[in-house]
């Protein structure tokens, strides 16, 4: 029997085995538990906005693959979780429970959710709240989530990230340095140094004006960031 077939079973019976504190031994796919939370938090995410489109479910099944002898098995049980959102922070408690030692496995599971999300070519608010919330399940760095976020959807050109040119979960120490050489390099005496026109210094100007204005942003959000992580 695949470990397909037993999520099926899981499910109808309502057994939780999602109760150890240690990540268990196997790869993942083989753990019952661990699959069905999976199927679960996709089938609701593609509820989310209200609309569950087929394209959804296809995503799912490519990034979630299901052996040939389970997929209807897998199907009756994804269209039984997306009914309703209803219940999806328990499955990512689960999740972080039983794999919370494994954090890049949990950002591998939010990275698939992301895919299913923009397979409609919409991803709506309700969406970005919910892979924001599972992300805050998961325990992962709200960085991770913004991270993920431009990954899939890509980043605004006035993102402060974008601006400096770093990942938005890289070290602060990344982030002063690339500061500092953006900085540096859009100084606005270095383009009087090359002689160029009033104008050309202008661009200059306003150019650093936004690098400051970027690091100061990103600054604060962290700042923000691990005040609430505290409280």
């Amino acid at each position: 029997m695949s470990f397909w077939r037993k999520i099926a079973d899981l499910a109808v019976r309502g057994v939780d085995e999602a109760e150890c504190d240690v990540c268990p031994p196997g790869l993942p796919g083989a753990d019952p538990a661990f699959s069905t939370a999976v199927t679960a938090l996709g089938a609701k995410l593609a509820q989310a906005d209200g609309h569950a489109q087929a394209e959804e479910y296809e995503a799912f099944a490519l990034v979630f693959r299901a052996d040939a002898g389970s997929e209807g098995a897998i199907r009756r049980l994804y269209q039984l979780a997306r009914q309703t959102t209803r219940g999806f922070e328990g499955y990512a408690r689960r999740l972080k429970k039983r794999y919370g030692a494994c954090p890049r496995l949990l950002e591998d599971v939010l990275d698939g959710l992301f895919y299913i999300a923009t397979s409609d070519g919409v991803v709506t608010t309700q969406e970005l709240e919910y892979l924001e919330r599972v992300c805050e399940l998961f325990g992962l760095s709200p960085l991770t989530f913004l991270r993920l976020k431009a990954t899939h959807l890509g980043a605004a050109n006035d993102d402060p990230y974008v601006i400096l040119g770093v990942a938005p979960d890289v070290p602060d120490e990344t982030v002063r340095a690339a500061w500092r050489a953006q900085l540096s390099e859009a100084h606005p005496d270095r383009a009087r140094a090359r002689g160029l026109p009033p104008e050309f210094i202008e661009v200059a100007e306003a150019k650093a004006a936004a690098i400051n204005a970027a690091y100061d942003e990103i600054v604060r959000d962290r700042r923000a960031m691990t005040l609430e992580g505290a409280a």
